[in-house]
C-alpha cells in the first residue's frame, strides 16, 4: 500500500498479522519409562507430537488408566477429553509464538487474555519508532475517503513522535548517561503514537487457553484484526497438534476472512 513520499522511509502501511512458532515442548522419555516402571505398568502413545503426549499422560495419571488404555489411541483419547470437558489437562501442552504485524489496539485486547498466557512486548521506551509501521482496519483501507484521512492522520502523529524525539533529546542533553537520555525523550514522545502502531509480542500459551482465545477471538463477532491473529494461530495448531486443534472448522464469512467453529466449546 502507497504512503506519503515525504514519509516512505520511515513508516510503512501493513494489513496483515505475522505468526511465527518459536517453541514447543519434547519428552523425557527416560523419566516417563522410569514412571511407568515403578508402577508396574508398560504403555506408549501412537503419537508423536509432545503436547499430545503430555496431555494424554496428565489425563492418565489422574485415573493411573495406563495398563488398560481405551482403543483409538491418542486422537480418541483427547477427543474423549474434550467430550467431557476435562480441559485441565490441555493446561499441560504448550506453545511459544512471537506475533509481529499486529497493533497496539490488538495488543490491549491480547493481554486480556490472563490465564495459561504469558507475554513479552516490544517496549516503545527503548525501541526508536521513528522508523515505524501502522496497521491499517480492513474497513478503512477499502475506502478511499476513510483511508485518506486515517492515513493523514497516522502521518501526523509519527511526525510529531520525531518532533517530539528531537526536542526532548536536547532537552535531556546534559543527562550523562546516553541510554537513560534516550529513553526520557522516547517514553514521553510515544504519548502521541497511536493505537494502529506496529508492535511484536513473544506469547507462551497453554492448549487450553489457545483454545479458549482461538474461540473467542476466532469468532465472527470478534474485531477483524484479532480474529486474523486467531486463525492464523489455528492454523500453525491444527498442522502442530491435529489431535488437540482439529476438532476446529474455518467458516467462511460474506468479507472474505473466517471464523472458527467448534462443537467442543470452552473444554
Amino acid at each position: 500500500m502507497a504512503v506519503n513520499q515525504q514519509n516512505q522511509a520511515s513508516m510503512k502501511v501493513i494489513s496483515d498479522p505475522k505468526v511465527y512458532l518459536m517453541g514447543k515442548q519434547m519428552i523425557n522419555d527416560g523419566t516417563l519409562n522410569q514412571f511407568l516402571e515403578d508402577h508396574g505398568v508398560s504403555w506408549h502413545s501412537d503419537t508423536e507430537v509432545a503436547g499430545e503426549y503430555l496431555t494424554e499422560v496428565a489425563g492418565r495419571v489422574c485415573y493411573m488408566s495406563f495398563a488398560k488404555p481405551r482403543p483409538g489411541g491418542n486422537h480418541a483419547y483427547i477427543e474423549h477429553i474434550l467430550e467431557v470437558g476435562h480441559g485441565s489437562v490441555l493446561e499441560h501442552a504448550v506453545w511459544s509464538f512471537v506475533f509481529t504485524g499486529v497493533s497496539r489496539s490488538l495488543t490491549h485486547e491480547l493481554v486480556r487474555h490472563r490465564a495459561g498466557m504469558g507475554y513479552s512486548q516490544l517496549s516503545q521506551r527503548y525501541v526508536d519508532e521513528s522508523v515505524a509501521e501502522y496497521v491499517e482496519p480492513d474497513c478503512i483501507a477499502a475506502d478511499p475517503e476513510a483511508h485518506k484521512i486515517w492515513l493523514e492522520t497516522v502521518e501526523a502523529a509519527h511526525k510529531g513522535y520525531i518532533k517530539l524525539v528531537e526536542i526532548l533529546a536536547e532537552k535531556f542533553k546534559d543527562e550523562p548517561d546516553r541510554t537513560l537520555r534516550r529513553k526520557l525523550a522516547r517514553q514521553a514522545a510515544r504519548s502521541v503514537l497511536p493505537n494502529a502502531t506496529e508492535t511484536k509480542i513473544f506469547v507462551t500459551a497453554n492448549a487450553r487457553s489457545l483454545r479458549h482465545f482461538i474461540e473467542m477471538r476466532g469468532s465472527r463477532h470478534a474485531e477483524d484484526e484479532i480474529r486474523k491473529l486467531a486463525i492464523a494461530v489455528l492454523k500453525i495448531l491444527q498442522v502442530e497438534a491435529p489431535n488437540l486443534f482439529g476438532d476446529y472448522q474455518l467458516v467462511p464469512l460474506p468479507d472474505g476472512t473466517f471464523e472458527a467453529v467448534t462443537q467442543y466449546r470452552k473444554v
